[in-house]
């Protein structure tokens, strides 16, 4: 059977039994940000078995597209050095959201196994819970399995989705695959049993009976149902039936294996060595196929970084094989091969996974050999010094300046036989990220620790809508400093009040500007309104008449206009966000923003520039948004309420318990505490100004909104009718004559650069006669007229092929510039270096300058000291000057 088929029999035989075939998650899970990724086939359904969702089936079944490369699941530092484990695997499963349980789970496992499968059952083992007698009862009751081949186990029988969360106790069906299958025949003190650690019994399926909830405290607590949830992996089902030893000899990844030996002229059981390289090559092509197919892309933290961590360590494994040049990409097609057929995606997307992972792959290559340079210096000098550990800097440097995440070098350490020292790289690393912290002024408690450190000082937003508001000074802070005032006129000084209309800066958006003042007649001009601790807002600014003290009553007045402009740019990047993600793909992520009165700037995951014609589309599609003029709501609500509503939250964020829920028609709904317009038509219009890159994998787009676009507008029509006044042509015919001057002046030019050339020919002819013979050398110095530095240039090759052997230096005046350049033919560079000669000529015009043997230039401030130099040239000469 192919694998395929495989695939198909599974949910065929489900299907059958009443079950709804459910299409595979993505691997980045949906609204689940605790989750890195799927890492099991359960994942899309936890909601369902914590009685927060319904489905409109009871059973289902299907093959879902897997991941364990993080947290308690993480079977990286496997992958390669054995043949069954990967990163990257398909889990066939089967569930029941509170409707049948143990006995019919068991009872279907074994049929399709034994049955239909026709796997033998004297082979076969079970396992079950320590105390779970249910489940052992109905094995004997249903199956005809050894009763010495029913096992008990407690920890490998008990199965958690993650810390928190869903589980239960689980039921096992492994196989034995004979004596020939142990990978531990070297281990005197190994005895092969079910979960003794190695390849002859190994785990085909695992039928998990979820009946418990695991809380943050570890406490267990019963679910509302019972359901079941079974897990069979793919790979090693396939390995079975097809009757191979090694995963990565079924036909699913055997095709993939190929590809890599085709690109390194290696074969796969030649030599163990390189059988880890091939394994971990097709792993990770598998994997990085699927993880940039599901909208991630390669940076530096959450899932972006483990995408990069792959890509990286297989780069590494290719050059064990001898690959000098990127090729994963290639290995991309074998995967699209092997698997597009059931997971139609990744053929849909072939050539953008392409292209993403050549372009990481070329921008590793420029640093991998330097830093497998410097880490095979420090493996000779640990050995040197009979240490058994890298240091955590040098594992950090590693890091930081060539791009080694930790553990690619301890993957490549642990072939030496040393480990790395991993403290001193967190120690590395933290003290990195206070140096960066080190720059700020202040953003937290240690600003002023006698103030707030306490956390007894609070201060309320009083809302967007609201533009003036009385209150209370309750903290004043002067450099830093607690002061309790009177602050006079001229101090710079922070003024924390007990409520505020001021929007502190955050979510990209800048702090508002303003005035606070007191009936009294003291007036504070607030330039800036920062957070100085979550729950305190400073409004940052100068005294300019009266004094201020704490407990003062005042009037908060924010700048409306420029408020009023921030707030439709800030809502303009909720809708430009909609309009990336909905024409890019689904990878768009924000990156970072800033939002302005005058303009707005937002970066976001993407892999390549986007095209001009791309932008228009984005830009129409913002712009559509805004004539939609859909209402835009504002709403609080808990965390995982707003998750449900369709919020967009991403891995790493982080939220509080209670979020402000942004919804803007039914086209944009994200989690932001911004100020925002009543109805999207209020922006009125959105003009891109630009696009860029920031970083790998990180674009940026720059545009205006509102008055600020209409002004670029204008500014546009003005620009254009003052480039056509001058043209003398109408607006729209402004280009086609520009164009046709651009022509006329590149024909120009090219005739003017023919006449030089011809100019320098004849001229050369006449320079010739000025030709003196020193210690038996022909040497020319002369000046020139007409002549730019390339007309010189030129002039220098035409003389020098005319005297056959010889020196020549010629000067010039360049209006306040003076030029000089010198040649020495071939046959005489071992007796005159070009260079040497103007290096000392060139002071004399006040310059600089140098080059090679055969040819050198210099320019200088002195152009009436060039006849000076030239002359000097001759004496250098006959000096014998090299």
């Amino acid at each position: 059977m192919t694998g395929d088929q495989i695939r198909e029999g599974f949910l065929d035989f489900f299907r059958q039994r009443g079950h709804t075939v459910v299409p595979s998650a993505p691997l980045v899970p949906e609204n689940d940000p605790s989750l890195l990724f799927t890492n099991a086939g359960m994942v899309p359904f936890k909601q369902v078995f914590l009685g927060n969702e319904a489905r409109p089936y009871l059973r289902a079944v299907n093959s879902q597209k897997c991941l364990r490369i993080s947290g308690k699941h993480n079977d990286l530092e496997q992958v390669g050095r054995d043949t069954y484990h990967h990163t990257f695997f398909e889990m066939l499963g089967n569930w029941s959201f509170g409707d049948y349980y143990k006995r019919e789970a068991i009872d279907w496992a074994w049929q399709l196994l034994t049955r239909v499968w026709k796997l033998p059952k004297d082979r076969l083992y079970g396992t079950v819970y320590t105390t779970d007698d249910e489940a052992a009862a109905l094995w004997a009751e249903l199956t005809d399995i050894g009763r010495d081949r029913l096992l008990r186990f407690e920890a490998e029988n008990f199965w958690e989705m993650g810390e928190t969360g869903p589980c239960g106790p689980c039921s096992e069906i492994h196989i034995d695959r004979g004596p020939g299958a142990c990978d531990r025949r070297g281990d005197r003190t190994h005895r092969c049993a079910v979960n003794a650690g190695c390849a002859r019994y190994i785990e085909l399926w695992n039928l998990v009976f979820i009946q418990h909830n695991r809380d943050e405290k570890g406490k267990l607590s019963d679910l509302p149902a019972r359901h079941v949830d079974t897990g069979m992996g793919f790979e090693r089902i396939c390995t079975v039936l097809q009757g191979v030893g090694d995963n990565y000899a079924i036909d699913v990844l055997r095709a993939i294996v190929h590809s890599a030996e085709k690109l390194s002229g290696k074969r796969y059981g030649a030599a163990p060595r390189d059988d880890v390289s091939l394994r971990v090559i097709a792993d990770h092509g598998r994997a990085v196929t699927f993880l940039v197919a599901d909208g991630i892309l390669p940076s530096n933290e959450g899932r972006g970084y483990v995408l990069r961590r792959l890509l990286r360590r297989a780069a590494r494994h290719g050059k064990l094989l001898g690959l000098d040049r990127p090729f994963l990409h290639e290995v991309v097609g074998a995967v699209v091969g092997a698997m597009g057929r059931a997971y139609p995606e990744i053929a849909a997307q072939h050539a953008r996974i392409a292209e993403v992972v050549r372009g990481e792959e070329e921008r590793f290559a420029a640093t991998l050999d330097r830093g497998l340079a410097l880490l095979a210096s420090e493996v000779e000098r640990a050995r040197a010094a009979k240490a058994r550990v890298l240091s955590g800097e040098v594992a950090f440097r590693l890091y930081d300046t060539y791009g080694f995440p930790l553990d690619l070098t301890e993957d490549i350490l642990a072939g030496e036989g040393l480990g790395v020292d991993k403290d001193g790289f967190t120690r590395a690393m933290e003290a990195q990220r206070e140096r960066a912290r080190g720059a700020q002024r202040f953003a937290d408690a240690e600003a002023a620790p006698e103030l707030i450190a306490g956390g007894g000082l609070h201060s309320r937003f009083v809302g967007d809508r609201i533009v003036e508001w009385e209150s209370e000074v309750l903290a004043l802070l002067v450099d830093g400093r607690e002061a309790r005032g009177p602050v006079g006129a001229g101090a710079q000084v922070d003024v924390v009040t007990a409520e505020t209309p001021f929007y502190a800066e955050s979510g990209g958006q800048v702090g508002d500007r303003g005035w606070v003042e007191t009936a009294s007649g003291a007036k504070v001009e607030v330039t800036d309104t920062q957070k100085i601790a979550p729950a305190v807002i400073a409004h940052r600014g100068v005294v300019r008449e009266g004094a201020l003290a704490v407990g003062d009553r005042v009037r908060l007045r924010i700048d409306t206009a420029r408020r009023e402009g921030a707030r439709l740019n800030h809502s303009a990047t909720h809708l430009l966000h909609a309009a990336l993600r909905r024409r890019l793909g689904g990878h768009v992520k924000q990156a970072g923003s800033l939002v302005t009165p005058g303009r707005l700037r937002f970066d976001f995951s993407h892999h390549k520039p986007v095209d001009d014609a791309a932008l228009r589309d984005i830009e129409d599609e913002t712009n559509a948004y805004i004539r939609a003029n859909a209402e835009v709501t504002a709403e609080e609500m808990s965390y995982d309420d707003a998750i449900k509503a369709g919020a967009l939250a991403f891995f790493g964020d982080r939220y509080g318990d209670r979020v402000t829920v942004v919804r803007m028609g039914d086209f944009s709904t994200e989690l932001c505490g911004g100020t925002h317009v009543t109805r999207t038509g209020d922006i009125g219009i959105l003009k891109i100004r630009g696009e860029s890159g920031v970083a790998a994998g990180v674009r940026r787009v720059e545009a205006v909104s509102g008055a600020g676009a209409l002004e670029l507008i204008r500014s546009h029509e003005t620009l254009l009718r003052e480039v056509s006044a001058l043209l003398r042509a109408p607006g729209e015919e402004a280009a086609a004559k520009l164009e046709k001057l651009l022509a006329q002046q590149r024909e120009l030019e090219r005739r003017i650069a023919e006449l030089q050339g011809k100019l320098a020919g004849g001229a050369s002819r006449d320079l010739l006669a000025d030709a003196r013979h020193v210690d038996g050398v022909t040497v020319l110095a002369t000046r020139v007229e007409g002549l730019d530095e390339k007309g010189m240039r030129e002039m220098v090759d035409r003389v020098r092929d005319r005297i056959k052997s010889g020196v020549v230096v010629l000067g010039a005046a360049d209006g306040e510039r003076a030029l000089l350049v010198a040649g020495v033919t071939k046959d005489l560079t071992g007796r005159y270096h070009a260079g040497n000669i103007i290096k000392q000529l060139a002071p004399l015009v006040g310059g600089g300058g140098g080059g090679r043997p055969d040819f050198a230039q210099a320019g200088g401030k002195d152009p009436a000291r060039l006849d000076e130099a030239l002359a000097a040239a001759y004496e250098l000469l006959g000096a014998g000057s090299r």
